[in-house]
């Protein structure tokens, strides 16, 4: 699939309870078949239409978004399975789904932040099951409804 000899697995990150259960999950499935992990977090700039002239910092997205990513990087470095990060610029599923390209697995939570509580899957997840390049694995955290 991958061809890099490795069984590579993305994970979506967005630092949601749910994100978090899929990097477990996909750490520990790297491990047993002595893959790799690819995290993928994505971010974009939000509409937003200000008649009043409020100065928005928008940097701020961006680096939102790279601490979510380094804070799941860090809190799984110690799971002895090689890891990598990318941030994105763009909507999370087409991240995903690009990344998929070059993966055995795709493994996302079936709800991020954002959405709405009662759906049973989220957008991101939705979308990347219909539409990624290999089999997607969805996974409901801890306490999920």
């Amino acid at each position: 699939m991958a061809g890099s000899g490795s069984f590579r697995i993305v994970v979506g990150v967005d630092g949601s309870d749910q994100s978090q259960a899929a990097m477990d999950w996909a750490m520990e499935e790297a491990r047993l078949r002595g893959g790799e992990v690819q995290a993928v977090t994505a971010w974009s700039f939000p509409y937003v239409s200000d008649a009043l002239g409020t100065a928005w910092d928008y940097d701020i997205f961006q680096k939102d978004a790279e601490a979510i990513l380094k804070a799941e990087l860090e809190r799984v470095k110690d799971h002895g399975v090689p890891i990598t990060g990318r941030i994105v610029e763009g909507n999370p599923a087409s991240a995903l789904i690009d990344a998929s390209r070059d993966a055995d697995l795709v493994a996302v939570g079936s709800r991020g932040h954002g959405g709405f509580t009662g759906m049973l899957l989220g957008s991101v997840s939705h979308q990347t099951i219909h539409h990624a390049h290999c089999p997607v694995l969805i996974i409901r955290g801890q306490g999920a409804d």
